[in-house]
Parts: structure tokens; sequence; C-alpha cells
């Protein structure tokens, strides 16, 4: 498929859906990113199950840090292959607070830099939270 095909193709799925969203709840792209990072291998409905739990006691990078990987893993517990999203979260928030100031970036070459997060992840949240013309493969 050649550019011109891609654009024609990205162009109709625009006019059929205008408005495409996720069925994770998310109240800021910094939520967006850590909820798809649960996501792997997990239904949106236990991600948002964990999340409504989660997000009341830390939903920010430095809360999320604070948490610890410890403190983080009984909220994500019945999200598979929690420990290793545990671990990823949490380097992921001391990056983003490094490296970001505390914001989720806005290129997939930096989204795709931080632990658990890959090309899909990158994807779901630059269109998700940024409108960035890409498709999650």
């Amino acid at each position: 498929m050649d550019k011109k095909d891609c654009a024609t193709l990205f162009t109709r799925l625009k006019r059929s859906m205008p408005a495409p969203t996720t069925e994770l709840e998310y109240n800021s792209e910094f939520e967006l990113l850590i909820a798809v990072m649960l996501s792997a291998q997990a239904t949106d409905v236990s991600v948002n199950k964990a999340t409504d739990v989660l997000y009341p006691k830390a939903n920010t990078p430095e809360s999320l840090v604070k948490l610890g990987v410890t403190g983080l893993t009984p909220y994500i517990k019945s999200i598979g292959l929690f420990n290793s999203k545990a671990k990823n979260i949490v380097a992921t928030c001391r990056i983003l607070l490094q490296e970001y100031n505390g914001q989720v970036p806005q290129t997939r070459e930096s989204l795709e830099s931080l632990p658990g997060v890959g090309r899909k992840t990158a994807n779901v949240v630059l269109n998700t939270a940024f409108g960035q013309p890409t498709i999650a493969v």
C-alpha cells in the first residue's frame, strides 16, 4: 500500500468514525498512557476495574513513583503480567519526571523509549490523547 492509498483509507475511516475513542477510562494523557500500558494482554474491562481503584490513590508520575512497585502491585494484581507492568510503570514515571517534566511525550520515538511502551501503545496514546493520525496495530 503506497502513501496515497494510506491517505485514502485514513480519510474514509475518519468519515465513518469522526471521533473514535477507547473503552479505557482516563482523565488525562498520563492516565491514558498508564491504562494502555496495563491493557497489554488484558481486557479494557479488567484495566478499568484496576484503575478505578488505583487512580484515586495515585494518578500522577510523582504519586506512582512514591507508591513504588510494591505499592502498585496490589492495585494491578488482577491484570496479567502485573509484576513486569508494575516495574515498567514505575520506571516510566521516573523517566517522565526526569526527562519530560512529568508530561507524556508527543512523539512515537519518545514514547517507545519508555519501558513497557511499544509501537501499539505509543500509537494509541498519540491518536487518542493528542489527535495524531496514527493507527494502533
